[in-house]
């Protein structure tokens, strides 16, 4: 006892597969929608029993097999397309599990579904992840039926859809294409397809702008495109990705990384060097939302671009901010980067003076370096010191002041006087954020803001 279920494709005689061609002139009884008899008549016996049965009887057509199966006949069962898909695979396998049959044996015979007929017809439209709805609402309550819709649209799928439209069900569509147009650009490429690979096949090629529900009817498939989908010609394609592989070395991957940041923060009203600081910025941290924190002079980046090309001199506050400023950049340029925390001399007035090595190598080089370029990622001692400079020590003209020391005490503080300071550049992240990284952040930024132009306008 066996029941098969086989799909004869989606309507052309060249798409039924050789294995249902041959589970058919076997069968003893048929069973299937009216409609579909022609597409199968030619690979039936003569003596086998037909049952045809108009749309809407699905569960009988199930029910009756099981009792043709348990006389012992080899049974078949048609459907268009797919047996598995919006067919009667379904509720065959459903039923029969139900009233526990374990004694008839089951099997489903795969077709060419309507979407993989239009797909082919189309050229390339199924070239990526796509998903298939059904919109008849008969057997799955609308709102599920919209929730799946909205998922589609929101992950960028290609969607193909079934029972798109029908006489009683003549708006679903037009929901559909307003949800759609929620996610996807108007410019979205469309395609109907009407009665695939049968004589009266149809297909238009429209955009989900200009998607007209009237042009579509029952006999119909409608496949939207993603966001990368487009026309060839009479095609559709969309790219799997070959000529667009993801980036695999470093520098594709830092760029591929600065691209997607940009793409994040393009609205911000900031100048195209402060975005491109805020960028390098969010690349360190991971963090989208930190921009919100990022506040400068309006020159800062321009003007130390132009220093650091010059080889103009940095100084650090401790070795991590140095270790994290791209040797590459300062080889190139000659730029010397400079760091007194373990200095002898550091240490000996740190001792005597009561204060903290951050500090006290900060004293040493505006002595030193007073012109220099003054970057503080983890002390506020040191940040402190430098606004206390620039207010006390005539002589202390730095190109600027990079201030984000991180931490809980003085480090607001510490932020606040800079902000206040006059007479030279400045860039801080407010609050307890910051951080070595983030400070050698800024000057990778500072020294590469050409290279903002490949991403803001």
């Amino acid at each position: 006892m066996n029941i098969t279920v086989a799909g004869l494709g989606p309507g052309n005689h060249g798409y039924i597969l050789p294995i249902v061609q041959e589970a058919l002139t076997q069968a003893d009884v048929v069973i299937g929608y009216d409609y579909y008899f022609q597409f199968a008549e030619e690979f039936l016996k003569e003596d086998a029993e037909l049952i045809s049965m108009p749309l809407g009887k699905e569960e009988a057509r199930a029910e009756i097999a099981i009792e043709k199966a348990k006389l012992g006949n080899k049974v078949v069962v048609i459907g268009s397309g797919d047996a598995s898909i919006y067919s009667m695979a379904a509720i065959v396998y459903e039923m029969a599990a139900k009233q526990n049959l374990n004694d008839i044996e089951l099997i489903t015979l795969p077709g060419v579904s309507a979407f993989l007929a239009a797909g082919s017809k189309l050229g390339a439209p199924l070239g990526h992840d796509f998903c298939c709805i059904s919109l008849s609402d008969l057997m799955t309550p609308w709102n599920v039926i919209e929730k799946r819709i909205r998922a589609a649209a929101m992950g960028d799928f290609v969607t193909s859809l079934y029972n798109p439209k029908s006489k009683k069900r003549h708006w679903q569509l037009g929901r559909l294409k307003k949800l759609f147009l929620e996610e996807r650009n108007s410019e979205t490429p469309v395609a109907i397809i009407r009665q695939v690979t049968r004589p009266e096949e149809e297909i238009k090629i429209t955009t989900l702008g200009e998607l007209n529900p009237d042009d579509v009817d029952m006999f119909c498939l409608v496949m939207i495109g993603n966001s990368q989908t487009f026309q060839f010609k009479n095609h559709l394609v969309t790219p799997r990705g070959y000529l667009n592989r993801k980036p695999h070395t470093g520098a594709e991957i830092q760029q591929e990384s600065f691209r997607i940041v940009s793409e994040k923060i393009k609205g911000l009203d900031k100048s195209v060097s402060d975005k491109w600081a805020i960028t390098r910025l969010i690349h360190t941290t991971g963090v989208i939302e930190d921009h919100e924190y990022y506040n400068a002079t309006p020159h800062a980046i321009q003007s130390w671009h132009q220093y650091l090309l010059n080889g103009g001199e940095i100084v650090t506050d401790v070795t991590m901010v140095a270790s994290g400023v791209t040797r590459a950049f300062t080889s190139k340029y000659g730029t010397k980067v400079q760091c007194y925390l373990n200095e002898e001399e550091a240490v000996a007035l740190a001792k005597s003076e009561n204060i903290t090595r951050s500090q006290a190598g900060i004293r040493l080089a505006v002595q030193k370096h007073p012109n220099a370029l003054f970057v503080v990622g983890n002390a506020p001692t040191a940040l402190i010191e430098l606004t206390d400079q620039l207010i006390e020590n005539k002589g202390f003209k730095p190109a600027g002041i990079i201030g984000v020391p991180v931490g809980f005490v003085n480090v607001i503080e510490s932020k606040e006087q800079l902000t206040q300071s006059k007479n030279t550049e400045w860039v801080t992240i407010e609050g307890n954020r910051g951080g070595s990284n983030l400070a050698a952040a800024i000057v990778n930024a500072a020294f590469t803001l050409e290279e903002a132009s490949k991403y803001y306008s």
